[in-house]
């Protein structure tokens, strides 16, 4: 191939030639950088950070920046193989920082949120766990602790990277003004996490119903909360929830919960006998606390049964209603069934006053043939 013509000048761009020698380098060393930014978002390589405990969120958020920063890199060493320099130590037009400052920068702010995320966690699973608080309020604490390192290791960042706190001030109207139309949500929630972690309406473990679902707590983050369903299902629930809407915790002051199960027996039954059998079946179950004892209680007498309705209290059942519940129900008819004792189906009495019913028997064969006609 004649280099000749390779090195012949393509076009003008900044001041410096083009050559097509240039530009096929250009063209290569972006290419490469495309796939190593592909490569740092694969999963092979989040499988790599997840070795270090680290939070899949915060791995998310490592790797993005990565790639980026590798994108830049072999973008900007490509401009510079095309022949057009750009300089790694020379200030950008109109800042005062250079793209190496700049991807130290960077460096730097994703080691604050590293020791953040390590210092939430050394608090919560080896420091504060040997300190005899409840578990609750030592995650609150690690939260608390955690954004505050957040926050100032940014400032230091900022600040020794010649960015001041004062120069920030055109930065925080704008963020201002996006919170003021399209960021409102995203501060109320992590204001609503905060009042959270300071006044514990809820905490890890508390089984809970709010905004139409029902289910345990799981995590408590900065703009949500993470429930985790009788399903198997994770809801992510804004913060704000919890602050607007009604919130049922199950388990807020005393993790005791009462039970209520109705049942119908046929009229003619022995009340008492029923009764017996009723605190009987929901004393057999394991799950069934003796203090509060399980109770009984005839509530009114309906069309087809005498209807009653049985008291029981569980502590370990409090996640799992529905199985308790329907195991009562097993225990219930087995009782029940052993004492002699009905669970009418639904009847309807007919009573004629006066006059006379006329009652005609038809065959098959003349109901089909009406049918037919």
């Amino acid at each position: 191939m004649d280099m000749t013509l390779l090195e012949r000048p393509l076009f003008y761009l900044g001041g410096h030639y083009v050559t097509a020698l240039g530009l096929i380098a250009f063209v290569a060393l972006f290419a490469v950088g495309v796939v190593v930014a592909r490569i740092l978002q694969s999963d092979a390589v989040r499988r790599i950070f997840s070795r270090f405990k680290l939070d899949n969120n915060f791995i998310a958020i490592v790797t993005t920046i990565l790639s980026l920063a590798a994108l830049v890199f072999f973008t900007v060493s490509a401009v510079n193989a095309a022949g057009v320099p750009l300089y790694w130590n020379a200030p950008l037009p109109g800042i005062t920082l250079s793209l190496l400052q700049i991807f130290l920068l960077i460096a730097l702010l994703i080691g604050v949120f590293w020791v953040s995320s390590r210092t939430k966690r050394f608090l919560f699973t080896t420091l504060l766990a040997r300190s005899g608080l409840d578990r609750a309020l030592q995650h609150a604490i690690a939260q608390i602790v955690g954004y505050a390192v957040l926050i100032i290791g940014i400032v230091v960042v900022l600040d020794n990277a010649g960015i001041h706190l004062g120069a920030l001030t055109v930065f925080a109207g704008a963020v201002g003004v996006g919170v003021g139309f399209g960021l409102k949500n995203i501060a109320s929630n992590f204001i609503s996490g905060l009042l959270i972690l300071a006044e514990r309406p809820i905490t890890i473990g508390d089984r809970i119903e709010v905004a139409g679902i029902t289910g345990q707590v799981k995590q408590i983050r900065a703009r949500s909360t993470v429930i985790m369903t009788n399903d198997g299902i994770a809801m992510i629930v804004p913060n704000e929830k919890f602050i607007d809407s009604p919130v049922t915790n199950w388990t807020y002051s005393d993790p005791r919960v009462r039970f209520r199960v109705s049942v119908g027996v046929a009229y003619g039954s022995d009340v008492n006998k029923v009764r017996d059998a009723l605190i009987a079946a929901a004393r057999e179950h394991p799950a069934t606390l003796s203090d509060p004892p399980p109770n009984a209680y005839l509530e009114k007498f309906g069309d087809s049964t005498i209807d009653f309705e049985v008291i029981a209290w569980s502590e370990k059942m409090s996640y799992k209603p529905r199985r308790f519940k329907s195991e009562l129900n097993f225990l219930i008819e087995k009782h029940l069934r052993e004492a002699g004792i009905e669970i009418p189906n639904p009847q309807r009495d007919l009573h004629i006053r006066d006059g006379v019913i006329k009652v005609k028997i038809v065959s098959e064969r003349e109901t089909r043939e009406g049918s037919e006609a």
